[in-house]
């Protein structure tokens, strides 16, 4: 039997729910951020929080720890509520550079 396609458009992934391993989503994927030498997704930066996308922050991911779940047509992270509301943040109108010095501090964070 031939395996689902092992691609997926960017545009398909914004949007998708990310789920916790008890089933809670957390939020939505709402941009991916590529590393422009290797063309890895090396983060995926989930919207977390506010009301219909107002008042929302963004939360970089590290791509490698989302693994996408058909049964839940999401993604789920092994994080809980209270790791994502610790986490490395900003205001969606406030994009940092994703320099090294920022990336260390989303790596430092989820332990990688």
């Amino acid at each position: 039997m031939a395996s689902a396609n092992p691609v997926i458009s960017s545009e398909r992934v914004e949007g998708t729910s990310v789920y916790n391993a008890a089933g809670d989503k957390l939020g939505s994927i709402d941009d991916l951020m590529i590393d422009k030498i290797s063309g890895q997704v090396r983060y995926a930066v989930m919207e977390f929080g506010g009301f219909l996308g107002m008042g929302t922050d963004r939360y970089p991911i590290p791509w490698s720890m989302l693994k996408y779940d058909t049964s839940q047509d999401g993604y789920v992270v092994p994080l809980d509520k209270a790791q994502i509301e610790g986490a490395p943040r900003y205001a969606s109108d406030q994009v940092p550079d994703y320099d090294d010095r920022y990336s260390g501090t989303i790596d430092k964070y989820y332990g990688l």
